[in-house]
């Protein structure tokens, strides 16, 4: 077939189904280098561990597939394992390797340091030993974050949140005393092999015996600031937006186990947040509904400020770079200016933070394609503000107190509220994607198959 056939073919399947070909595969080589498998694997298991989502692990390894000449190279990337598959030409046996990912700490400087890496393989800067030598030293280096200032500034996120929901100095650092010892209870809990189910449970009853126990002392309006302030810095942020972002990009495997996470996760929060609320009623604490009405939110400093320090707060705890600490707290105060005006403008409040959440979403796709920088960093710590934790409270209250359709309806607006936030940032990925002049690093128009229409086949 000559070239204008073969061009003509091509223009004839876009226009007839809007399916485009897959572009003509070499012949491959004999051999496969194992080096090249192992650094392959080893990026991915890095990436996937270090709070990456799973297409962009993809794209990831098989620019490094590309780069270092791996034939016909397949990747297979789950929650949990990751496989790798090269098939030589000549009828020559294919090669075969996978690795499972047993833990999982999110640190995203390393994602900013491994998709460096992953850039300078694929236009042929790196060696495939030195590529390897320099895994191993971002494996081996540390957060650009002395480890008491991590431990803190997840104190900072349920400090500022409280500040947020209408608290003062005095219920800004009892939330801030709380977290902290939450989280190292559940650090001493891990430390023994306790599941992270026990842990989140044990960490959000310690933020609502804070507040109970403010209650008990007279001061009932104050109970919902300490416990959003406390289960803020626990809510599934980061698993929400990856969750949502593979059951988007076709990964429907990866997309369900990680909607399990934040299932499980959120719901180790409501049994902590259940079990003390019904003690504390039990035991005649006068915690009820009518103190948890607050006012509607307000373009003022004060509020502004906390919403900007927890996102600064959530970036700190993640090992942002250095270099996307100031977008990302840009990111939160902007989302929750974006936030507080749409809700002036009676739109609803999932809608309000869907449509926030969009617009931070385009900006930090842009900045991240920008800098040549994974967006994880920009868009995660972005949406802290706005993660509903009053709204659980406020739930696990009225269900405890005989409200229980009420608390039904709170419950599924605060995973309403979650759910958009984790829409909208991917939301905004895609129209970023969708007017980009070129396509992704990892395999150009070809990436992403499921894209593709299939007219419900």
């Amino acid at each position: 077939m000559g070239r204008a056939a073969e061009r003509l073919w091509r223009t004839w399947h876009v226009l007839m189904d809007g399916s485009t070909p897959e572009p003509p595969e070499d012949e491959p080589g004999e051999l496969v280098d194992p080096l090249a498998i192992d650094l392959v694997l080893r990026v991915g298991e890095l990436l996937l561990a270090s709070g990456e989502a799973t297409e962009r692990v993809n794209e990831a390894m098989l620019s490094l597939a590309l780069a270092y000449e791996l034939p016909r190279c397949e990747v297979q990337v789950t929650l949990t394992s990751l496989l790798v598959s090269a098939r030589p030409g000549s009828g020559a046996q294919p090669v075969t390797a996978a690795r499972s990912i047993r833990r999982r700490t999110p640190a995203y400087w390393r994602l900013a340091k491994l998709h460096a890496l992953v850039q300078e393989a694929s236009i042929g800067m790196l060696e495939l030993h030195e590529a390897h030598t320099r895994l191993a030293e971002i494996k081996r280096g540390r957060a650009p974050y002395p480890p008491w200032l991590m431990v803190v500034a997840f104190g900072m996120i349920a400090a500022s949140a409280s500040v947020l929901s209408g608290g003062g100095f005095l219920v800004a650092m009892t939330a801030f005393f709380a977290t902290m010892l939450g989280d190292r209870a559940a650090a001493a809990l891990a430390r023994r092999g306790l599941a992270e189910f026990f842990q989140l449970t044990v960490a959000s009853s310690i933020g609502a015996a804070a507040a109970a126990l403010v209650v008990a002392m007279g001061n009932p309006a104050h109970a919902s600031t300490i416990v959003t302030g406390a289960i803020l810095a626990l809510l599934p942020g980061r698993p929400l937006v990856a969750s949502i972002q593979d059951g988007i990009t076709g990964d429907l495997v990866s997309a369900g186990a990680r909607v399990l996470e934040v299932f499980f996760m959120i719901a180790a929060i409501v049994a902590g947040l259940g079990a003390v609320v019904y003690v504390a009623i039990k035991l005649g604490a006068p915690i009820e509904v009518n103190p948890l009405q607050t006012a509607a939110p307000k373009l003022r400093p004060v509020p502004l400020l906390a919403a900007a320090a927890i996102s600064l707060s959530f970036a700190v705890s993640l090992a942002v770079p250095r270099e996307a600490l100031l977008a990302a707290t840009f990111g939160g105060g902007l989302i929750w200016v974006l936030y507080v005006l749409l809700l002036g403008w009676n739109v609803t409040p999932v809608l309000s933070a869907a449509v926030s959440a969009v617009i931070v979403g385009v900006l930090g796709n842009w900045l991240s394609r920008r800098r040549q920088m994974p967006v994880m960093p920009f868009i995660v710590p972005a949406i802290g503000p706005l993660l509903p934790g009053t709204l659980l409270y406020r739930g696990m209250v009225q269900l405890n107190t005989g409200q229980g359709q009420a608390g039904v309806l709170s419950l599924i607006g605060a995973i309403s509220v979650a759910l958009a936030l984790g829409a909208g940032v991917n939301l905004g990925g895609e129209l970023v994607r969708a007017f980009q002049r070129v396509g992704l690093s990892a395999s150009g128009r070809w990436a992403r198959p499921a894209a593709r229409r299939t007219r419900g086949f």
